[in-house]
């Protein structure tokens, strides 16, 4: 090959990279400029094409899936949580957000032992989780109802009515027929089977357990002085011989969908969504009333806002309201204050994290899909607390905007 043949080639396989190069980057978009002239004497209109120069000082936006956001924690919000993991791709394509419902108690320890951005629970911190993680703090984002659900067909498919002493008492152990007088003098026009109840319940660490047994223990003295309330209980229904476990919401669910005659308790959106059949309860002043959006905003609004220092209420269950569902709580979000300690955690990680908080408490579209669901979104009062916490947030001492 001659010289100059040899720096022919070289030439060409510059432009080629060098246009391959150019082609990587994001080309300008051109735009159209009308400007008046005077053409011999007479204005005209003329349109030109020009390119604009990119500004080189504009923050270049991150590739799609760059951050990349881990949580864990409580199923109650799973549903919802999911929901709104896959709309953020739309509003910010550079995050991508992982959450696995794996119980309250699952999300605690992640967020404890750092193998997590954030946590899920339903379950407060305790007094020596914060000693142990002193920046660790809680925050609402939902109100969800904790729903009695049954399969005792064909006998009954709907219209069953509970009150709180007759769900204490089956799972204590004592109440163990669908006949029983207390179940039949709430459910006059039922024809109740002469069948054993089997009582199902959570068999891990869980959010909606504690919700459940807060509500059981404020009921009945028995449940209080006995089990008492927790995300984990000894269940006397078990010792009598007619009370079995299930892994999470889904497995209480699936648990009651494959026991003919049985009860459990889950979240309202996963009644919803197995279409499962779950009682209207009566609550504290005596009127029966079905587990919807309004009862639970009811529920919230027996309580208000007092929340304390770590922005944790410790219920809103069994609320004196006329509407209000008996059995309700939040949901919350568990992060470090200062996203610092996080493993691999930068400060892009965290701004990001913080702006998909604030979007899922402000969207109009994710409210209206957690009440599609059977959420209730936090009145105002609340909300604006969560956003006074959130601007205190740093990361390496600087606050996270």
């Amino acid at each position: 090959m001659s010289k100059f043949a040899s720096i022919s080639a070289l030439l060409i396989i510059v432009m080629v990279l060098s246009a391959c190069g150019q082609a990587a980057a994001p080309a300008a978009t051109p735009i159209v400029i009308k400007e008046t002239v005077v053409v011999q004497g007479t204005p005209q209109v003329v349109e030109r094409v020009v390119t604009p120069t990119p500004d080189a000082s504009a923050p270049k936006p991150l590739p799609a899936g760059s951050v990349v956001i881990n949580g864990a924690g409580a199923t109650f919000p799973d549903p919802v949580y999911t929901e709104w993991r896959f709309a953020y791709q739309y509003v910010d394509p550079s995050v991508v957000i992982n959450y696995q419902g794996i119980g309250s108690g699952g999300g605690k320890k992640g967020i404890a032992d750092k193998t997590i951005d954030f946590a899920g629970s339903d379950s407060l911190l305790k007094k020596e989780e914060y000693d142990a993680n002193p920046t660790l703090q809680m925050f609402p984002t939902l109100a969800g109802a904790v729903v009695p659900i049954f399969n005792a067909a064909p006998e009954i498919t709907k219209g069953l009515v509970l009150d709180g002493k007759i769900l204490a008492d089956i799972y204590l152990g004592k109440i163990t027929k669908w006949n029983d007088p207390a179940i039949a003098a709430l459910n006059p026009k039922l024809n109740l089977p002469d069948k054993n109840i089997t009582a199902v319940h959570r068999s891990d660490g869980s959010g909606t357990t504690e919700i459940f047994t807060k509500f059981l223990a404020a009921i009945s003295e028995e449940w209080k002085n006995g089990p008492g309330a927790g995300s984990a209980v000894e269940w006397p229904v078990d010792k009598a011989g007619n009370g079995i476990g299930g892994k999470g919401n889904p497995g209480v669910a699936a648990a009651v969908q494959n026991t003919p005659y049985s009860i459990g308790y889950v979240e309202l959106s996963y009644a919803v969504a197995n279409k499962i059949a779950f009682a209207d309860m009566v609550n504290q002043a005596g009127k029966t009333v079905k587990a919807n959006a309004e009862s639970l905003q009811a529920a919230m609004a027996d309580f208000g806002d007092k929340f304390d220092d770590r922005l944790a209420i410790s219920s809103i269950s069994n609320g004196p309201g006329e509407k209000s569902w008996p059995i309700a709580g939040y949901t919350y979000i568990i992060i470090y204050k200062d996203m610092a300690p996080l493993k691999g955690n930068d400060c892009v990680k965290a701004q990001k994290m913080v702006e998909f908080f604030k979007w899922a408490l402000t969207d109009a579209g994710a409210a209206k899909r957690a009440s599609e669901l059977g959420y209730a979104t936090l009145p105002p009062t609340v909300r604006d607390k969560v956003f006074a916490m959130l601007e205190t947030v740093t990361c390496d001492g600087k606050p996270v905007k």
